[in-house]
C-alpha cells in the first residue's frame, strides 16, 4: 500500500462532466446535480483502508449535507481485475450494506478520474454553484482515527460555500492509497 497525499488543487477549474453507472442500477451526470448549491466529488473504493477509516464519517457528512442543498457522489475508478475487491458487484453489496445515503458510481474505464486528476482514495473535490473548483483537500484532521478529529475541513468547507463565506485556509491535502490504475 503506497500512501499518496493529494497536489493543489487547480482552485477554479470547471467540474469535468460524467456519466457513469450508480450501483443502484441508475446512470449518472454531473447535470443531475444542477440544483445543488455545492458538489462534493468523493473518489473512493472499497478496498482502501483510508476509506475504510474515513467511511462512517462519509456517510454521516453526506446526510448532514443533504438537506443544506449539498450533494456527494463517490465515485470508485479502481482497476477491478487486480483488485476484485472494487468490482461493482462488491461496489453495491458496501453500498447496501452501509446504507450509503449517496450515489456510488463506477468508473471502469478511468477517463472520469484521469479527467478530474483524482490520484489517491480517498480524494476529495468541492465545487460551488458554478461548478468551479473551490476546495481540494482532506476530510478531516484525523485520517485514520475518527476519535482524535478536532475540524471537519471538508463540511466546513462546504458550509462556506452554502453560506457565501470564504472556505478555510490552509487546505490540507488528503491522504490515502494511490488509485490503482489498469496496466498497459
Amino acid at each position: 500500500m503506497a500512501l499518496l497525499y493529494t497536489p493543489a488543487g487547480a482552485l477554479g477549474d470547471q467540474a469535468p462532466d460524467f456519466s457513469l453507472p450508480g450501483v443502484d442500477g441508475r446512470q449518472y451526470a454531473l447535470a443531475d446535480y444542477a440544483s445543488h448549491a455545492v458538489l462534493v466529488v468523493a473518489f473512493i473504493c472499497n478496498h482502501c483502508p483510508y476509506v475504510q477509516a474515513i467511511e462512517q464519517r462519509l456517510i454521516v457528512l453526506a446526510r448532514d449535507l443533504a438537506g443544506q442543498g449539498a450533494a456527494l457522489v463517490g465515485i470508485n475508478s479502481n482497476d477491478v481485475v487486480n483488485y476484485p475487491e472494487d468490482s461493482f458487484d462488491n461496489m453495491q453489496r458496501r453500498a447496501k450494506a452501509n446504507n450509503y445515503p449517496f450515489a456510488y458510481l463506477f468508473d471502469e474505464s478511468q477517463q472520469v478520474a484521469r479527467a478530474y486528476g483524482a490520484v489517491c482514495t480517498p480524494d476529495f473535490f468541492v465545487y460551488d454553484q458554478s461548478r468551479c473548483l473551490r476546495y481540494r483537500g482532506r476530510l478531516d484532521d484525523s485520517p485514520r482515527d475518527a476519535t482524535r478529529v478536532t475540524r471537519q475541513e471538508l463540511k466546513e468547507a462546504v458550509l462556506a460555500l452554502l453560506a457565501h463565506k470564504a472556505i478555510p485556509e490552509p487546505q490540507h491535502p488528503s491522504m490515502g492509497c494511490s488509485i490503482k490504475w489498469k496496466e498497459g
